[in-house]
This record gives structure tokens, C-alpha cells and sequence, in this order.
């Protein structure tokens, strides 16, 4: 039976103005990724008896609507799973506020955050963030979130791997990078064994896509 989370997030239309808002304070590729990612998170819950489609699309819409505060904090990491969790929490949505958080961290570890690898944080949003992922229990709206990140690019549904690197181009890479490289595989595995089929057929164009000029 599908629980109800829909107390802890904002309803699809909320959702669409927030995430204009957010453009309107961040413009960029950011918020067409967000629309391919939600796209991809509906998709796949449609097939996942436990999960509710709307549910995952609104999730999948707004979670990287932290870039908001980008332009008055920079653009790192840390502003934006920080930026959307603690307004999110403001606007009384703690499932919204937990995706923001654990989005870009699929091996539960601080370490899959860049800014805490490369010493661009405050020792107070490194205990934060710490602390919060010694506790938090991840969903499979959280697995699934940091999946449908993995898959979508600003122009459409990709290889998980083409994704991958493009993230490595733009931000460089360290020793953190292979297990969560692993993980994200892992993460395909799971919802694959769960809907008893490739994630790539629930994915239009994805061909054409990843191996566009």
C-alpha cells in the first residue's frame, strides 16, 4: 500500500510556481534538468507499485530549486541542498526539504558533497550536514530522486554514464567519485529489479539523446 506523503510537499501547481520563482532569482540549464528529472521520476513510479506518481514528479521538479540563493551565495553545492532545505522547512515541506538534502548523496556519506572534498564549506554546515546524514533513513522517494538526477541532462534522458562524466567534467573529480559512481549503478539495479525492466524503455529519446553531436 503507497503511504500518503503528500502533506510534506507542495502540490503540483505550488511546485511549478516555486520553481519559477526560483528561475526568475537563478536562471539556467539547472531548471530544464529539473523538469527531464521529474519527468523520469514519474515515469518510473508509474511502475512502482509502492510509489505515487504525483508524488515523485513534484519531488523530481524541486530538487535542485535550492539554486535560488545561488546568486547571493555562489554556486556550490552546499548553497543548494542547503538553500532548498531550509526553505523548504520554512514552507512546511519535510519531505521536499529531505530530497533537497539528499539528492546528490546516494552513498549517504558527506563525502559525495564537493564543497565538503574541497574545504568550500563553514565548519557549521559541515557538522549540519553530518549530522543529518548520521540520521536520516533514505525512502525509495530519495533513492529514486538521486537516480532520475543521474539520468537527466538539461535536454532530455541520458545514460546514466554520460551524466556522470559530464558532472566530472564540470567540477573535477576525486577518490569519492567511484563509489558514488557505483552507487548511482546500484540505484539502477534496484528500481530495475523492482518494475522487472530496464529504466531506459520508460525513457523516451534516451537513444537519440546520448549520442546526439
Amino acid at each position: 500500500m503507497k503511504k500518503s506523503y503528500k502533506q510534506g510537499i507542495p502540490t503540483v501547481e505550488e511546485a511549478k510556481l516555486l520553481l519559477q520563482e526560483a528561475e526568475s532569482m537563478f536562471p539556467g540549464p539547472w531548471v530544464q534538468h529539473s523538469l527531464w528529472a521529474a519527468k523520469a521520476a514519474k515515469a518510473i513510479a508509474e511502475n512502482c507499485e509502492e510509489l505515487d506518481p504525483e508524488v515523485a514528479y513534484i519531488l523530481g521538479m524541486l530538487h535542485d530549486f535550492g539554486r535560488r540563493d545561488s546568486t547571493k551565495y555562489g554556486i556550490t553545492t552546499m548553497v543548494h541542498i542547503l538553500g532548498g532545505y531550509n526553505y523548504s522547512k520554512k514552507l512546511g515541506y519535510d519531505l521536499l526539504a529531505q530530497i533537497c538534502m539528499t539528492h546528490s548523496c546516494p552513498t549517504k556519506s558527506i563525502n559525495d558533497i564537493d564543497d565538503i572534498v574541497n574545504k568550500k564549506c563553514t565548519d557549521e554546515e559541515y557538522k549540519f550536514v553530518e549530522d543529518y546524514f548520521n540520521k536520516v533513513e533514505y525512502t525509495d522517494y530519495d533513492k529514486l530522486i538521486q537516480l532520475c538526477d543521474a539520468l537527466s541532462l538539461h535536454n532530455g534522458f541520458t545514460l546514466i554514464e554520460k551524466r556522470l562524466v559530464d558532472v566530472a567534467l564540470r567540477h573535477g573529480i576525486n577518490e569519492y567519485n567511484v563509489p558514488k559512481w557505483r552507487a548511482f549503478m546500484e540505484l539502477k539495479n534496484y528500481f530495475e529489479e523492482k518494475m522487472g525492466k530496464s529504466i531506459y524503455s520508460l525513457l523516451p529519446g534516451v537513444v537519440e539523446n546520448t549520442f546526439q553531436f
